[in-house]
């Protein structure tokens, strides 16, 4: 093998390795084992496992960021977000190994890691689209950051976990996302309040 081919290769047996078994349960003498090569390459071409870790997760943000960055360009209507939400499944049905690294170790609620950076910069993107869309239906387009979290995370934690059961199918997945996400922005509230009972309930209950 060439250097560039011998690199690429060790790639794809660390991005493997590390969707099935994370950054600390996969070792370099396994990495190598499986290239069939010794762990002095390993460390020649990436200084060791964290460094060929690096690389995958950069290749894998890349990846996902040019993706969802395609998937919102155009106009703002139902068809658009249905488009988006196919090709979200796709994408994590086709590259299961590459999104798993990007959630494995960092969960979409801690705040903090690769996920979470990764699902605020698709959420920034998001709010733009959604201040519009606010905008036209006469809703305030200041809570546009608000609600792109929302519809973000919801999105993201619901193709974690269809990963993993794979039911409904995948159209099938993505018309219920679409159905909640769209259909709600499509009935919001201009002016939503916690019913006065509810806070009563909380503080009877406390």
């Amino acid at each position: 093998m060439t250097g560039k081919e011998r690199r690429e290769q060790l790639l794809d047996i660390g991005r493997r390795l590390f969707a099935e078994r994370g950054l600390d349960g996969t070792s370099i003498e396994e990495i190598a084992a499986q290239a069939g090569v010794s762990k002095p390459v390993v460390y020649e071409h990436f200084g060791g496992k964290e460094g060929l870790y690096a690389v995958v997760v950069d290749r894998e943000v890349s990846r996902f960021l040019a993706m969802a960055t395609e998937l919102l360009r155009g106009e703002d209507n139902m068809e658009k977000f249905e488009a988006a939400a196919v090709g979200l499944l796709r994408y994590i049905e086709d590259n299961s190994d590459g999104f798993r690294i990007l959630v494995r170790d960092s969960n979409p609620a801690s705040g903090s890691g690769t996920f979470a950076s990764l699902i605020s910069d698709i959420a920034s993107q998001v709010e733009y689209i959604l201040a519009d869309v606010l905008k036209v239906r006469g809703y305030d387009p200041k809570f546009a950051p608000v609600y792109s979290q929302m519809l973000v995370g919801m999105v993201a934690f619901a193709g974690q976990w269809w990963l993993d059961v794979r039911k409904p199918k995948l159209e099938e997945m993505a018309a219920h996302l679409v159905n909640l996400a769209w259909n709600g922005l499509s009935q919001l509230d201009p002016k939503p309040k916690i019913a006065a009972g509810a806070l009563q309930r909380l503080s009877d209950e406390s």
